[in-house]
């Protein structure tokens, strides 16, 4: 293999086999919010909403180590998905059977006569295309006053597919069908069940660590700089969720607006990663979100500790040996 010039200059300047290397904030260049990242196949991806006035597509980005990232542009646009006339933002995606799906807010409804809210597409490749799968919203209704807005699809240990969703400070859950085109009922025979915690706006997220479930979502508005990111712990995907604390918030050194995140975990270890968006403090625009990631730790009790938001990212070790 070719030795790049860099790498030799490198070994000779350091003397050692490894070096560390960091990501930086933000991750990768242009405004993207909403980062949904999640790993397919031991690479790194995300997928965040392209933060303009014109949010009518959306890109990809992957990476085999969390530093360097390859752009993957235009997965899917309002051409593909013909309904979605106003925006698409926040995406959602998970691998099932050799399949990779797609989901988005589109439209932000705020009638139940308007057309838009939740969308589902597929595509055979993690960064796509994507192909619309319904030609229509999967959830178009607002119930329990929630607009149909941010959705988070989530696999328990027993391959039940649930979804968390809803802005205007209200979140539902449903349960998919077997094969993404609809909701089925609980077992009580509804379709949706309410689960706001106290403080909810939108952006709801949610993983399972040693038999927790910790629930999380957006407080704030995020067009200010006081948007932040609080959770729950439950022993059930059903809650009660209830409020523990604030763990991602402004630093007025660095940035505002930090929120709307997601959560990865490095494959066979126990580290975990915040992936989320914020303003930086040159920004005043609510558009002007960047996409970063920084370390996410807990305390012994399982409690997530707050997260210090950094300019420098995470690191990646590189085995010189390698080469």
């Amino acid at each position: 293999m070719k030795m790049d010039f860099s790498l030799l200059l490198l070994v000779f300047l350091v003397g050692v086999s490894t070096v560390t290397v960091y990501s930086g904030n933000p991750v990768f260049p242009g405004f993207y919010a909403d980062p949904e990242a999640i790993v397919y196949n031991n690479t790194y991806y995300i997928f965040p909403t392209f933060s303009s006035t014109e949010q009518r597509h959306f890109d990809a980005f992957s990476s085999p180590d969390l530093v360097h990232w390859e752009f993957h542009p235009r997965i899917i646009d309002n051409n593909e998905v013909t309904w979605a006339r106003y925006s698409m933002w926040a995406p959602s995606v998970f691998q099932h059977e050799g399949k990779y799906y797609f989901l988005f807010s589109a439209n932000a409804i705020n009638a139940p006569t308007e057309l838009g809210g939740i969308g589902i597409a597929v595509s055979d490749r993690p960064e796509g295309p994507y192909k619309d799968m319904l030609g229509k919203p999967l959830i178009n209704d607002i119930v329990n006053g929630a607009q149909p807005i941010d959705q988070f699809v989530f696999k328990d240990d027993d391959g039940t597919f649930y979804m968390y969703y809803g802005g205007w400070g209200r979140c539902n859950m449903v349960q998919l069908n077997k094969n993404f085109t609809g909701l089925v009922p609980f077992s009580d025979g509804s379709l949706y069940k309410e689960v706001t915690p106290e403080g909810y706006v939108e952006g709801p997220f949610m993983f399972k660590k040693d038999g927790i479930y910790y629930f999380m979502w957006s407080e704030g508005g995020w067009t200010g700089p006081d948007y932040h990111v609080a959770y729950a712990m439950a022993k059930s995907p059903f809650g009660p969720f209830e409020r523990v604390n604030t763990i991602l918030q402004q630093d007025t050194n660095i940035a505002t607006g930090a929120g709307h995140h997601s959560v990865i975990r490095t494959p066979g270890t126990d580290r975990y990663y915040i992936v989320y968006h914020r303003r930086p403090i040159t920004e005043t625009d609510a558009n002007s979100r960047v996409t970063c990631i920084d370390e996410m730790n807990f305390a012994a009790n399982g409690t997530i500790l707050p997260v210090v938001m950094t300019t420098v990212g995470v690191n990646s070790h590189i085995n010189l040996n390698y080469y």
